[in-house]
């Protein structure tokens, strides 16, 4: 085995069994198999499988098949070894095998032997390796995690507070305003919040996290939802409706959800669809939170306001997916072919053939996407596929995708899984995939074509 190899198959999930079907193997029984690709240099298998010894407290039968990754100085493997050590109780073998993972100072390496520590009574120790590193947003993340455990808060707030300071020291002018002194870690000002927060100084929380320049990551804004758990409403309907990207009404709409105010959660997604400001597509979010309770018609109402507007491949999708959830496939056909009478461009038109299929009609399904101009395509192969399957034909649905078996490999192993051609599925999945070819560098020139 090969790190650099495993890890660039595990990381694109390509040339190897991915960890979806890993669980469909395990969900149809076959374990031994499994097991034997584990040995094979498949690291999702290796781990399921240390992963169902474990469960079944064989920690170090799941060491053994751990081993040969671990051997190999792969960080994910011997990160997954160490949580085995660790729920074996060998908490020191554990810190052992990790610690000189951190000699380079890679920040998920850091981060995971300091929350290590701290879980055994080395918080001190902890916060002591993640001290040099509090310019990098995982090691400072880390950090106050691991602060709190140390009973080392303030020590913490000083770094952060330093960090926060020096933004303004711009090599190139002294100037804040010239954007070249950016805040490191970025997170910072989130970070010496979570600890006011803990001191219960939330004042200053909210005071910090106004002044962020990055006010959502992964959805969440950090004020809004601050301001949520300590119920102050009042605020976080004010700041809802000044927060442009929509993600603090989404929080105003989960606390008025949980408290059983449907209705209030409603009119707040309703104003943003009716202010037409930030929050993309706040149509689609009130379409789901109708959808989610049992407000189907209205939910359908309002996805149709926004395709007849002003129609995306992907709006169209949910809307014709709405129309077939609820059992109205046919009412949804009869909209499509309103909304776009002959619409070709294969984005569209695969909802079309989703809708036929929902309608009992499969070979008409079939016959019209075959008939379209993209039907040879690889993508058009996945669509057939799955009517294929659906009509109760999953050896020509396998036929279908072995055209395009390069493209469909994933699909294609699924399909090969469930008819129980295991091995034939695996070679598919373990064939390299062709690398892209770069084009070839040159050099700038000003005479046509550029």
């Amino acid at each position: 085995m090969d790190a650099e190899d495993l890890d660039s198959r595990t990381r694109t999930q390509s040339g190897c069994i991915p960890p979806h079907l890993v669980t469909r193997l395990l969900e149809l029984g076959h374990h031994e198999m499994v097991e034997a690709w584990a040995a094979d240099g498949e690291w999702f298998c290796a781990r399921e499988h240390a992963r169902s010894l474990t469960a079944r407290d064989g920690h170090a039968e799941a060491l053994r098949v751990l081993d040969p990754y671990v051997a190999t100085g792969w960080w994910t493997a011997a990160e997954a070894a160490a949580e085995v050590l660790e729920g074996w109780g060998k908490a020191e073998e554990a810190i052992a095998l990790v610690r000189p993972h951190t000699e380079g100072g890679g920040s998920l390496e850091l981060a995971f032997c300091a929350r290590l520590l701290a879980r055994h009574a080395r918080a001190d120790e902890a916060f002591s390796l993640l001290a040099p590193h509090v310019a990098e947003w995982i090691p400072a993340a880390a950090l106050v995690e691991v602060a709190a455990v140390a009973g080392r808060d303030e020590d913490a707030a000083d770094l952060l507070t330093a960090r926060i300071r020096a933004r303004y020291d711009c090599d190139h002018c002294g100037s804040p305003s010239c954007g070249r002194g950016g805040l490191t870690p970025w997170n910072a000002l989130e970070l010496l919040a979570e600890i006011r927060e803990r001191q219960g100084r939330i004042d200053d929380a909210v005071a910090l996290l106004r002044n962020r320049a990055t006010t959502s990551v992964n959805n969440r804004d950090r004020l809004a939802d601050l301001l949520a758990r300590h119920d102050r409403l009042d605020e976080l309907a004010d700041y809802a409706r000044v927060e442009h990207h929509g993600h603090a009404a989404a929080c105003l709409v989960e606390w008025l959800e949980e408290r059983g105010d449907v209705e209030g959660a409603i009119t707040v997604l309703r104003n943003r669809v009716d202010a037409r400001t930030g929050f993309s597509h706040p149509d689609v979010h009130l379409a789901r939170f109708l959808e989610r309770h049992g407000r189907v018609d209205e939910a359908i109402t309002v996805m149709r306001a926004l395709v007849d507007d002003h129609s995306e491949d992907w709006t169209v999708s949910m809307l014709c997916t709405l129309y077939t959830d609820h059992g109205r496939a046919r009412e949804g056909l009869a909209h499509l072919d309103d909304l776009l009478p002959g619409q070709q461009d294969w984005e569209f038109f695969r909802s079309r053939i989703t809708l036929l299929a929902a309608c009992g009609l499969h070979e008409e399904a079939i016959a019209q996407a075959r008939a379209h101009p993209e039907g040879d395509s690889s993508y058009a192969a996945w669509t057939i596929a799955e009517v294929l399957a659906d009509a109760g034909r999953p050896e020509e649905a396998v036929t279908e995708l072995e055209r395009h078996p390069t493209a469909n490999s994933e699909v294609l192993a699924r399909y090969l899984i469930d008819l129980g051609r295991i091995e034939e599925a695996v070679a598919h999945l373990r064939r390299p995939r062709p690398r892209p070819l770069w084009p070839a560098a040159t050099t700038d020139t000003d005479t046509p074509p550029f």
